[in-house]
């Protein structure tokens, strides 16, 4: 690391300037455009993101204030409020997701040997969508309801990291289980899903395709007894069953056999009734995975909490999906600095660090050692613990 960087171009260090110039090549992002660069515009963002910024106002008043060392931030154009808009409303959205998947690939390959709650060799993901509100009058094309509006994420998580690998974004009335149709499933790959997921004709490609699903039953499914399997009442289960669908319509969307595990929480007493097409894991197994599912959750309530992806800089589409995409990029980019640097603190408190050091001229690993230990007696409360392995 060469002495006297500043501590955000350290971090920028992590992203390949050659992919992400194919990433704009590939969607003509700068098209007619002579100073103000797409590097430029994710800079901005990025910056607005790692320091949690109000506004674009707010962003340039920030940037204008240290504008003599912009330059070794690695910008190259003068910052402006309408100028940085005007790329936000009209540059493809597509480049910054393109980019945001590239470091996913590097973060998912960073954490393939991260161990899971449950001792399994197969990749774990969880699937979950998230609601993000907006105001109908500002934000027309994301109608929800008659007086609102809204936007989805629809997320598939690697448990191994918390990794987001899928997302995507979609109009609020966009139903949660319309999501499977387009997700590509990986052969022994186990999915972790809540109840809305529950539709045989669609959870039937999982088995058609050599993958597993682990969701829990609704009200009304129909289910007959085949065999049953022994169970250890000790570690609150209470029945293991092989079972096929009851009526005719349903067997016809799934034919074959599925597993339906009745498991009581030793903790809260509360019950669950898993379904699965897997017929091999030991039924705690089964169980504990399910569990492992509120990590997506965690990652919703966590970006939600530290991103900037509840309040938008712009109005249209393209500039929420730009803002968003962004968002997770710089999310999946600290994940991979804090692995690739071996630093020993929690992603909140990393994030902590860069907000205030952002401009200092020392390596981040210095940054983190001399910084953490301040945070040490701050309790973080409801703060949750991503990345605090």
């Amino acid at each position: 690391m060469q002495p006297g960087r500043t501590v955000f171009a350290q971090v920028m260090d992590h992203v390949s300037r050659f992919e992400f110039q194919k990433c704009v090549t590939r969607y003509d992002g700068e098209y007619k455009t002579s100073r103000f660069s797409c590097w430029d515009q994710y800079l901005c963002m990025a910056f607005a993101q790692l320091t949690y910024r109000e506004s674009l106002r707010d962003v340039e008043a920030c940037l204008r204030a240290v504008q003599p060392r912009l330059y070794h931030l690695g910008f190259r154009s003068r910052i402006a409020r309408s100028t940085l808009a005007d790329a936000n409303e009209g540059r493809d959205w597509r480049i910054y997701a393109d980019l945001a998947h590239g470091l996913i690939r590097i973060a998912r390959s960073l954490y393939a040997h991260d161990a899971l709650d449950v001792d399994l060799a197969e990749t774990v993901y969880a699937l979950d969508a998230t609601i993000i509100e907006l105001c109908l009058s500002v934000f027309p094309w994301a109608h929800y309801r008659r007086r609102d509006a809204a936007i989805t994420l629809h997320t598939l998580i690697d448990l191994r990291g918390s990794i987001p690998t899928v997302v995507q974004i979609t109009a609020g009335q966009c139903p949660d289980v319309a999501a499977l149709d387009s997700f590509v499933l990986e052969t022994g790959s186990i999915y972790i899903m809540d109840r809305g997921y529950v539709d045989f004709e669609r959870l039937y490609r999982f088995t058609i395709e050599a993958a597993y699903f682990v969701t829990r039953t609704t009200h009304g499914i129909r289910l007959l007894r085949r065999t049953s399997q022994p169970v250890d009442a000790s570690t609150g289960l209470i029945s293991d069953h092989i079972v096929v669908l009851a009526t005719k319509e349903s067997r016809r969307h799934y034919p074959q056999p599925l597993r339906r595990v009745h498991y009581r929480d030793p903790d809260t007493k509360k019950p669950f009734v898993f379904l699965t097409n897997n017929l091999i894991l030991p039924a705690l197994t089964i169980a504990l995975l399910y569990k492992s599912r509120w990590q997506v959750e965690l990652f919703f309530k966590w970006i939600k909490q530290h991103l900037r992806i509840k309040a938008f800089y712009g109005v249209s589409e393209n500039a929420v999906k730009t803002q968003i995409w962004i968002a997770l990029s710089v999310y999946v980019l600290v994940a991979i600095v804090k692995k690739r640097l071996g630093l020993d603190v929690s992603l909140y408190k990393l994030l902590q660090i860069l907000s205030v050091t952002l401009f200092e001229k020392m390596p981040i690993s210095t940054a983190v050692f001399d910084v953490a230990p301040k945070f040490d007696e701050i309790d973080d409360g409801n703060q949750l613990p991503l990345f605090d392995l």
